[in-house]
C-alpha cells in the first residue's frame, strides 16, 4: 500500500476538475481520475501527473450519473494498490441555459442525474471506506447558483441547490465518524462550461458586474479545495462561496 494519502475527482478530464487533479498530484496525492467522454486525453493527463509529480494517477472511465457505473468504479479501487480515498471531490457537472419551458424532460433528469445522483452515488460508495478509516473528508463542488437560483438556469440552480442541501445534512450524519462534508459555491469560473453557453460579450459583461473584477480561475478553485482538507476537523457542513464577492 502507499504511504500517500488518496483522493477520488469526478470529471477531472478538463476545467475545475483538471486543475483540482494537477494541485493535488502536487501535493504528493495519488489519485483516481473520472471521466464520462474524454477518457483518452484523461488518461494521457494521468500518465503526465505521475511522471512530474512521482505519484500514481489512474484514470477510470464512469458516468457517475449511472449507479452501476459507480459500482464499477469502486471494483477496481477494491483492487487498487493505492488503496480508497481518503478525500473525495465530486466535481462533476453540466449546464443547462434556457427558458424552463422550453427544457425536455430529458435534459431535466440528464442534469439531475449528472449533477445531483452522481453525488449521492459517489458518496453512498465511499463513506463506508471512510467510516471503517476512522476518517475522511467530503468536498462538494457547488455553485452560487444553488444558494440564489438563476433565471434562464433552473435546473441548473435546482441541482446545486440540492448539493447543497446533501452536503448538511451528510456532515451532520457522518461528524460521529470523523468525515467532514463541505462544499465550495462556485460564481464565474473561466472553463469550457461556461464559454461553450455564454458569448465572449456575455462573459465580459458578468466580469464587469463581480467586484473582483474579472472571472475566478480553476486554479483558485483548486487551491481552495486543497485548503479545505487542511482545515480544522470542526469545519464540516459548511458552503463556502468563491466568487470574486458577486453574490
Amino acid at each position: 500500500m502507499s504511504d500517500k494519502c488518496t483522493a477520488l475527482i469526478t470529471g477531472a478530464s478538463r476545467g475545475i476538475g483538471k486543475a483540482i487533479a494537477a494541485e493535488f498530484a502536487k501535493n504528493n496525492y495519488n489519485l483516481y481520475l473520472c471521466c464520462k467522454s474524454h477518457v483518452d486525453s484523461l488518461t494521457a493527463y494521468t500518465a503526465e501527473l505521475s511522471a512530474e509529480y512521482g505519484i500514481t494517477a489512474i484514470a477510470v472511465a464512469c458516468d457517475v450519473s449511472d449507479e452501476a457505473d459507480v459500482s464499477s468504479l469502486f471494483d477496481i479501487i477494491d483492487k487498487s494498490p493505492i488503496g480508497a480515498p481518503e478525500v473525495v471531490i465530486n466535481n462533476v457537472g453540466i449546464a443547462w441555459y434556457g427558458l424552463l419551458t422550453d427544457m425536455s424532460s430529458d435534459e431535466w433528469h440528464q442534469m439531475i442525474g449528472t449533477n445531483l445522483d452522481s453525488v449521492f452515488y459517489i458518496c453512498k460508495k465511499a463513506v463506508p471506506y471512510m467510516i471503517r478509516n476512522g476518517h475522511g473528508k467530503i468536498i462538494n463542488i457547488s455553485s452560487v447558483w444553488g444558494q440564489v437560483g438563476a433565471s434562464c438556469e433552473v435546473a441548473y440552480s435546482t441541482s446545486k441547490g440540492g448539493v447543497n442541501a446533501f452536503t448538511k445534512a451528510l456532515a451532520k450524519e457522518v461528524a460521529p465518524s470523523g468525515i467532514q462534508v463541505n462544499a465550495i459555491a462556485c460564481g464565474v469560473i473561466d472553463t469550457e462550461m461556461n464559454s461553450s453557453h455564454l458569448s465572449e460579450d456575455e462573459l465580459s459583461e458578468l466580469a464587469s458586474e463581480i467586484p473582483a473584477d474579472r472571472l475566478g480561475r480553476p486554479e483558485e478553485v483548486a487551491e481552495l479545495a486543497l485548503s479545505i482538507t487542511r482545515s480544522p476537523s470542526y469545519l464540516t457542513g459548511q458552503i463556502i462561496t468563491i466568487d470574486g464577492g458577486w453574490i
